[in-house]
């Protein structure tokens, strides 16, 4: 079986959010999919190990903002390589609350849903949602996609996505690698300073081994 034929299945890239009673928390996900039209229903894939997971549950409300292409890639590595259990996810992010719920603002533009039903897979919740508001943001440009995450800015999949692959195509072997321990980014060609940070989760060179 060719798993690599599952990479040629579209998806985006989106921050998922909702509330841990007055506490706000989030995480990233991409496999996000209108499913009707009227009412508009939207279905969303979370990893149970998430802790986004149980609060939308508790909340029975969530909001999703579309990342664009001009988005901060930490974004990315604050909301899929960290945990809400013990990090503050937004502090240092640009973000206005709708209906109690937070929105991302460096993004296409945010949906907020109202949970109607869930199904539950090996390891992940399907969750449907109803869609009772959504904006979009002027001059924010084209949505990223996953391709565009994976292509041009070199990340790779948090554990948690359900399209991680613990094989994931790594450069070709003869140049320098240097992979990120947080996020699993890997730099390639040139030596890397001790004034580089990582393009994802905005980490220091200190967290960067070499892989031969």
């Amino acid at each position: 079986m060719n798993k690599k034929v599952l990479h040629d299945i579209s998806y985006g890239v989106y921050v998922v959010t909702t509330l841990d009673g007055e506490r706000h928390v989030g995480c990233i996900a991409n496999s996000v999919m209108q499913v009707t039209s009227s009412p508009a229903t939207i279905a969303v894939s979370i990893n149970r190990d998430n802790y986004t997971n149980g609060c939308i549950v508790k909340t029975g409300k969530f909001a999703i903002s579309i990342l664009s292409e001009k988005s901060s890639p930490k974004l990315i590595g604050t909301f899929g390589f960290k945990s809400g259990r013990d990090t503050d996810k937004f502090a240092g992010i640009s973000y206005e609350f709708k209906d109690s719920l937070p929105v991302i603002m460096d993004s296409c533009g945010y949906i907020l849903l109202r949970l109607i039903n869930k199904m539950e897979t090996a390891t992940h919740t399907v969750f449907l949602g109803e869609v009772y508001d959504c904006e979009a943001f002027a001059g924010a440009g084209s949505a990223m996609t996953y391709a565009y995450y994976h292509k041009v800015i070199k990340g790779k999949s948090p554990k948690n996505a359900p399209t991680y692959q613990s094989d994931e195509e790594v450069p070709a072997a003869g140049s320098k690698k240097y992979k990120c321990r947080i996020c699993g980014y890997i730099h390639k060609g040139k030596d890397i300073n001790k004034n580089f940070i990582c393009p994802v989760c905005g980490q220091g060179s200190e967290h960067f081994i070499r892989e031969e």
